[in-house]
């Protein structure tokens, strides 16, 4: 059994240069956080493994008898068929997790010196796939609010606008979120903002047996009838009525909105939910000692 490594939250250069000096430690850190409790085989399970002489390779009888499955310390993970070598994955993730409103691309190959665009574009999103948080229930006081992401269709290029006129669809991406009072934050990005969507992803992400589900007055709440919902009247210039408010999730909109405008400045549709992620799991993992190891175990 590999011994757990002490947990790290926000590293410094020397200190990262200290604890990965080179390819050997940061193999001997990711087996520690892959396999706490010993080697298991990636494709089945199976802890009857045998260990080869070089200690990065191991074999499996269980689910190959006749010839046996090969596999190394990387196998099954984000780092598989890279020709990057770990220091590198283990840098940018430290460099995304250390920044409150992400890294760009572009800033992380200067940073890193690669000669390709495209090579840091990709380990970043491998990065934030790797992110991704398991589906959990929120209970307590839960707030949910939506946000809109892009730019204002006066400002786009024609082709670009949404159609009809002044009161066409808008071209951003919505966005929809869930927080508990001093807790975590789950986000999702829909396809378009209605009632149905709306009811689905809090029921799906909220309790019902929380104290308090505060939103605003928009309508795509309005079916939560079974729910302890209360709602605050941002049109009337109602912020906060006792305990219900949605400024906690809106104070999350506004660290997102900040990192897509100030680092990445244009965020696609199509790769949105990956940015999601990212700023989800370091707001999650704000008070997290190990939020570097649990990035590392995602992987």
């Amino acid at each position: 059994m590999a011994r757990r490594p002490k947990p790290v939250h926000q590293m410094t250069a020397a200190q990262f240069e200290a604890a990965f000096p080179d390819e050997e430690a940061c193999g001997r850190y990711l087996i520690a956080r892959r396999w706490p409790n010993g080697v298991h085989c990636p494709r089945c399970g199976s802890t009857e493994v045998t260990e080869l002489k070089d200690g990065w390779h191991w074999h499996c009888y269980a689910c190959a008898p006749q010839t046996s499955y090969r596999f190394s310390h990387i196998a099954g993970t984000i780092f598989e068929n890279t020709n990057k070598p770990l220091r590198d994955w283990f840098k940018v993730t430290h460099l995304m997790l250390t920044s409150k409103k992400g890294m760009s691309a572009l800033q992380i190959m200067r940073f890193m010196g690669f000669g390709s665009y495209k090579t840091a574009w990709g380990m970043c999103h491998k990065i934030r796939a790797a992110l991704v948080e398991p589906e959990t229930k929120l209970g307590g006081i839960v707030e949910v609010d939506e946000t809109f992401i892009g730019g204002k269709d006066k400002n786009k290029h024609w082709d670009k606008r949404g159609r009809g006129g002044k009161h066409a669809p808008t071209t951003k991406v919505p966005v929809i979120g869930a927080m508990q009072r001093k807790g975590n934050v789950i986000a999702r990005v829909l396809q378009s903002v209605n009632k149905t969507d709306a009811e689905a992803f809090v029921r799906e992400c909220v309790s019902n047996k929380v104290s308090l589900l505060a939103t605003d007055e928009s309508r795509i709440y309005g079916g939560l009838s079974d729910y302890p919902h209360e709602r605050v009247h941002h049109a009337a210039k109602q912020y906060v009525v006792g305990a219900v408010h949605t400024n906690t999730i809106e104070g999350f909109w506004s660290i997102f909105k900040r990192g897509v405008v100030g680092s990445f400045h244009k965020v696609s549709r199509k790769y949105l939910p990956l940015y999601v992620a990212e700023f989800q799991f370091r707001y999650n993992n704000r008070f997290n000692d190990d939020i570097f190891g649990a990035a590392i175990s995602g992987a």
